[in-house]
């Protein structure tokens, strides 16, 4: 079976339901594990590197938590499939550059992903949709002390797991959490959010992780020490760093309608004209605007239409899943051209926007 064929369409995983779904799309703990006595994958040369994986890859198999699981090598995946992967949030950037030497071990839910030969010799993380940290950190924890009893970890009684870059040292765990933040974005106070965060130890990103802009007005927020604290603290400090996010967006979106309602509208009806409308659009453009358009059905704008379709459209227009849909290597120009087919065609079944405000049947524009 290849990859394609074993990955979850866009469909279901976009009607995957989590707790403040509206704000936050996914919730991920990460942590990072290394061989003890074996050089790390950046140092190790392809022999050693090949060796590691082979006696990796069996005993991550073996877990329960990951029967029936897809399980590679990297050499043996095309540059399609490992850019799906990257879209989707399932494998780094770095770890789709890597060849042969190096795996990946991704479960049927496409909830547990373990990549082997990244950075360390293994990155191994749990997915989840809406703000489920804690039960993303129990469900990899428990994967981690599976594997923990089959290979022996490189660990220091002083600096904890050790790992290959020293900002992973002691726990080598990283939390993060996805949020669609439009509303703080269009009243012009992420910034602040973000000097804010950052003060707490925290770090925001962009949609793919370090060094990468905030493509749709999605960002990752993360913590950065991993030495020095526990990872139940970690887990809990970030989770209420993230309830106070979701309520300073939510804040914002009503301040917003309350203030510069007129503004909203536009914004979030000129998307919706050009995606409608277009016959040449690039996957920025329609990121962005489908992120106006995710926030105006939010904010009930598009009576009867569902938040599924615009979190499947920002997965399925993107280059790789359109080359996929269209099966074939295609020129940036030829997949902006149908990447607009394929919005005029998604935004048939969804209306205008309606210019009232939730809860008042009064046009927008009587409000100011």
């Amino acid at each position: 079976m290849t990859i394609q064929e074993f990955l979850v369409s866009p469909v279901e995983t976009a009607r995957r339901p989590g707790p403040h779904d509206r704000i936050v799309l996914s919730s991920r703990v990460r942590l990072a594990r290394n061989l003890r006595g074996v050089a790390f994958p950046g140092w190790a040369k392809k022999a050693e590197r090949i060796k590691t994986l082979e006696a990796i890859r069996p005993a991550v198999e073996s877990l329960p938590q990951l029967a029936g699981a897809f399980s590679e090598t990297m050499d043996n995946l095309g540059p399609l499939d490992k850019m799906i992967l990257v879209e989707r949030h399932l494998i780094s950037r770095e770890h789709q550059a890597r060849g042969a030497g190096s795996g990946l071990v991704l479960n049927k839910e496409e909830s547990l992903c373990v990549m082997i030969n990244e950075e360390d010799h293994l990155r191994m993380q749990a997915l989840r949709p809406g703000l489920q940290l804690k039960q993303a950190w129990l469900a990899i924890d428990q994967v981690d002390s599976d594997l923990e009893m089959k290979l022996e970890y490189a660990f220091s009684p002083e600096l904890g797991y050790l790992t290959a870059c020293p900002t992973n040292l002691g726990t080598g765990i990283r939390v993060s959490a996805m949020l669609h933040l439009p509303g703080l974005v269009l009243a012009e106070q992420i910034n602040q959010i973000i000097s804010s965060v950052n003060k707490l130890g925290l770090a925001v990103r962009g949609l793919y992780g370090e060094g990468t802009e905030a493509l749709g007005n999605v960002f990752q927020v993360s913590n950065q020490m991993t030495l020095g604290e526990v990872e139940t603290d970690i887990v809990d400090r970030l989770n209420k760093v993230l309830l106070q996010i979701i309520e300073h967006e939510e804040n914002a979106r009503a301040m917003l309608l309350e203030k510069k309602a007129k503004m909203v509208f536009n914004h979030i009806g000129r998307a919706y004209g050009i995606l409608a409308n277009t016959h040449i659009i690039s996957s920025k453009e329609t990121m962005n605007l489908l992120s106006l358009m995710r926030l105006g059905v939010d904010l009930e704008m598009f009576p009867g239409a569902d938040r599924a379709l615009i979190d499947e459209l920002f997965v399925v227009t993107q280059p790789a899943h359109l080359q996929k849909q269209f099966t074939g290597k295609l020129a940036a120009e030829e997949r902006d051209v149908l990447r607009a087919d394929m919005m005029r065609d998604r935004l048939r079944q969804v209306g205008r926007p309606n210019p009232k405000t939730p809860g008042n049947s009064g046009p927008l524009d009587k409000r100011n």
